[in-house]
């Protein structure tokens, strides 16, 4: 059946992205989703921040951003599944064409500008889904907010308890002024808020929370962000999201799109960005590496550089979803090549 949906995402690949996106989650509504029939490798088991993963290879954010299919995308094999990005009210995001396949680049460059459903139809659909294996929220603000900061609590509010962990979004491109929450002032005063709210949410079916940061930060803002992380009470960190910038090997025609890059032009900065924040860090915060993953040898490079858990997403808009399966074989040789136990013992090892 792995040929059928390779296939399958072939003929995709054909369409406009945005058209092959919404025909893809209407496929996998319908139960048309790969199934992944490999069975787990003990080797590959970890932990993520008190969240027992069966598998470290994660499905990002932009995929299901309503909470639709995360119990297919489970199914499909990976190890953890992030929804979203939602926000308080809905939007329909920026003018279309806002997503681009850079094929010749192995790389994607969207300006979506968290097109989403709300929350009100994000936590229905959450709740709605299949139990068993971890889903997480991620969450921002509205464009045309006044009180971002209050979106983001709205946000927090709304998704607690149908969600396996939250992650809040700051680092998006693609809504204007938003990267600037990362600057000290205000990344302290949307933790404080958000701290604040955690208080009075229910201790059961509490969940971590996560801060999903840019690639584009100077090596000089690691550490604040990391002590801002800590002092505030988070559990981890997801680095990183897409980049502004246009490294010069860029050949598609599409290079000179306004967004987010993503893909595998991002890699090397990533997993850099990934290996400070693991210095920083010392072992206080979680760590999830995204950007730029499509092997099992990428996967495992993030590993060593300090994640204990992986996302991607580009790599399957343009490899399918048979890429999973092939990651995780490919993970589990090279830590057993390596002499390791379990995956917790790669963890930061380079």
């Amino acid at each position: 059946m792995s040929g059928f949906h390779d296939a399958a995402a072939w003929a995709l690949r054909r369409l406009d992205p945005e058209t092959a996106h919404r025909l893809t989650i209407t496929g996998l509504k319908a139960g048309l989703g790969p199934r992944d029939r490999m069975a787990a490798d003990p080797i590959l088991a970890t932990r993520l921040a008190g969240l027992d993963l069966i598998n470290p290879v994660g499905l990002a954010a932009g995929f299901d951003k309503n909470g639709e299919v995360a119990g297919a995308m489970l199914r499909a094999g990976f190890g953890f599944v992030e929804c979203g990005t939602a926000t308080p009210m809905p939007q329909a995001g920026n003018p279309r064409p806002r997503l681009f396949r850079l094929t010749e680049d192995r790389a994607v460059i969207n300006r979506m500008g968290f097109n989403n459903d709300g929350l009100e139809a994000f936590t229905a659909n959450l709740a709605r889904r299949p139990r068993g294996g971890v889903v997480g929220a991620n969450i921002g603000a509205n464009k045309d907010s006044a009180d971002r900061i209050g979106d983001y609590v709205r946000g927090l509010s709304a998704v607690w308890g149908v969600a396996d962990y939250v992650t809040i979004n700051i680092s998006s491109p693609n809504t204007p002024g938003l990267r600037a929450l990362q600057e000290k002032g205000a990344l302290a005063d949307l933790l404080g808020a958000l701290a604040q709210a955690r208080r009075g949410l229910p201790l059961l079916g509490a969940a971590p929370i996560f801060l999903k940061v840019a690639p584009d930060l100077d090596d000089a803002e690691v550490g604040g962000i990391v002590e801002a992380a800590v002092d505030f009470g988070l559990q981890g960190l997801i680095v990183s999201n897409t980049t502004v910038s246009r490294p010069k090997t860029l050949v598609s025609a599409h290079r000179g799109e306004t967004g987010g890059l993503s893909g595998a032009p991002l890699m090397e900065r990533s997993t850099a960005l990934l290996r400070l924040f693991h210095q920083a860090v010392g072992g206080r915060l979680a760590l999830v590496g995204v950007g730029g993953i499509r092997s099992g040898a990428d996967a495992y490079a993030k590993i060593r550089a300090g994640a204990s858990a992986v996302q991607l997403y580009s790599a399957m808009v343009l490899d399918g979803p048979g890429l999973v399966p092939r990651i995780r074989r490919d993970l589990a040789a090279r830590l057993r090549a390596d002499g390791f136990r379990g995956l917790a013992e790669a963890v930061g090892a380079s």
